[in-house]
């Protein structure tokens, strides 16, 4: 790909190693406690900018902000003005999108080809849900109650959103948490990851920029321990939605307890992969290869447990292994990387321990398996695209999220085994089918248990389009009209007429 600007002069112009304040009720403030972190680049190790700790009390003071502005001139925005709104910040990101993809890919290391390929999610979620805020309706009712007597339902804001999100995608999961609940009228009180702050502080900017009223979009940066924490136990906030590691999402949801506040949380994955011996091995390769290395795997959904039906598996694994050794690994700003560094060294430590465990527990390692040394990744935390054959599934790399660039392959001898062992997880995130036989597509999309099925692709998100997890993956979904139900209550009304 070839950028039409200059990448790395915009990098240097978005961060500089300062301060970067955070943003509640229409002020960029610094942390009560005056705690701060820096937050660095993580293919080079250096320091883009530095941020605040929130403390508890700066959690409070984001959310009765944002309580404020529900209760005060947020609530007199009508749905077509909200619309308005939602639609001039689309407009914003577009014009600025250049700087967003940028800020994206200094702090969490995803190649700028994809960064900005993400334009099309991104801001079509914006006028997605733009869309949706005057399409919001109650419906009347039809009761058995004697008498003249009306019954409709009303949707109404369910309040003040806490949204907690992940460091791998910060512009999307910002603008997933955000444009329902402006959509829905609801305020936000948004806590990014401490490996990745920088690209929401800039939307907030935008936020600011576009006017949205004081206090409706609150940003605060911090530990999770801490400002999580305070977030999703907080008692005015009335729902938390999370996305993250399934071991966070069970203390956010014991947290929620305390005035039961609604939750959505979407949370880990070990998705499946099933290639059929029928599956078009030369389109499936690529496309089963990167369902995991995009993003250097470092994502939620990455197809990472490889089922390939043991008449093809040897070639089907040998080409995903040359596949993986084609692949360019460098730095994210530089238009020609395909692979990116992991987000830290304790990330890159903690897959490079996987990968140890695959080799002493007996799988074949196929391909990479080392961590990258050299001029140009010694500061970075870059591991090599590594490709595991002849997993079992009782093994360490079958069984856990890695979250790093590690594909898990498994020969399969029958379609019920395959799936039998596919759903043999408490996960339940995502999933990918491989086949040239419609029915057999019909068949495996029924009898996975996953909250996304793919068939004959991956990674496909829209809009309009919900996603989610079921069992240890999380509840709740983010997309569709079932994402907007998420921020909305629903109220019963009944009058009697005669």
């Amino acid at each position: 790909m070839t950028l039409t600007f200059d990448a790395k002069q915009m990098a240097a112009e978005l961060y500089d190693g300062g301060f970067r304040p955070m943003f509640i009720g229409g002020q960029w403030v610094a942390a009560q406690s005056g705690e701060v972190s820096e937050t660095y680049n993580p293919a080079t190790g250096a320091v883009l900018a530095t941020v605040p700790l929130a403390a508890p009390a700066d959690i409070d003071l984001a959310v009765a902000a944002a309580r404020q502005a529900l209760e005060g001139p947020w609530s007199k925005f009508s749905p077509y003005e909200r619309q308005t709104l939602l639609l001039k910040i689309a407009d914003l990101f577009e014009e600025n999108w250049e700087r967003l993809s940028v800020s994206d890919t200094l702090n969490m290391g995803m190649p700028i080809t994809r960064t900005l390929a993400n334009k099309r999610r991104v801001i079509g979620m914006l006028r997605f849900y733009a869309g949706m805020a005057t399409a919001l309706h109650g419906e009347v009712i039809d009761n058995s109650i004697p008498g003249e007597i009306v019954t409709f339902t009303r949707r109404e804001p369910i309040g003040v959103v806490g949204a907690i999100i992940p460091w791998n995608a910060p512009n999307a999961a910002s603008i997933w948490k955000i444009a329902p609940a402006l959509a829905t009228g609801c305020t936000v009180v948004l806590k990014p990851s401490e490996d990745a702050p920088l690209t929401p502080l800039l939307i907030a900017k935008f936020m600011q920029e576009a006017g949205v009223p004081d206090g409706v979009v609150n940003i605060v940066t911090g530990r999770g321990s801490v400002a999580g924490a305070r977030l999703a136990e907080h008692p005015d906030v009335n729902k938390i939605v999370f996305t993250g590691s399934t071991a966070t999402g069970q203390s956010i949801a014991r947290a929620a307890v305390g005035n039961l506040k609604r939750v959505s949380l979407e949370l880990g994955g070990k998705s499946p992969v099933i290639v059929c011996r029928d599956a078009d091995i030369d389109r499936a390769v690529p496309v089963a290869a990167m369902a995991v290395f995009a993003h250097s795997g470092q994502i939620c959904i990455a197809g990472s447990r490889l089922f390939v039906a043991r008449e093809i598996h040897d070639e089907f694994v040998t080409k995903v292994g040359d596949f993986a050794r084609s692949l360019r690994i460098g730095h994210g700003i530089d238009a020609d990387t395909d692979i990116g560094p992991l987000i830290s060294a304790r990330q890159a430590q903690v897959v490079e321990t996987f990968i140890a465990s695959g080799q002493s527990e007996g799988a074949a390692l196929v391909a990479g398996g080392t961590r990258l040394s050299g001029s140009l990744y010694d500061k970075g935390n870059f591991i090599a695209p590594t490709v595991f054959g002849h997993v079992k599934d009782e093994m360490k790399i079958a069984r856990e999220e890695i979250f790093g660039p590690v594909i898990s392959a498994m020969p399969f001898d029958t379609i019920d085994e395959a799936v039998e062992r596919a759903n043999a997880s408490p996960y339940g995130l995502a999933a990918g089918v491989f086949t040239q036989n419609l029915g057999m597509a019909h068949k495996l999309v029924r009898r996975i248990k996953a909250g996304s099925v793919w068939v004959n692709m991956y990674h496909a998100l829209d809009p309009a389009v919900p996603f989610g997890g079921m069992k240890m993956s999380g509840y709740g979904r983010e997309g569709g009209i079932e994402h907007l139900h998420e921020y909305l209550e629903t109220k019963a009304v009944w009058i009697q007429t005669d």
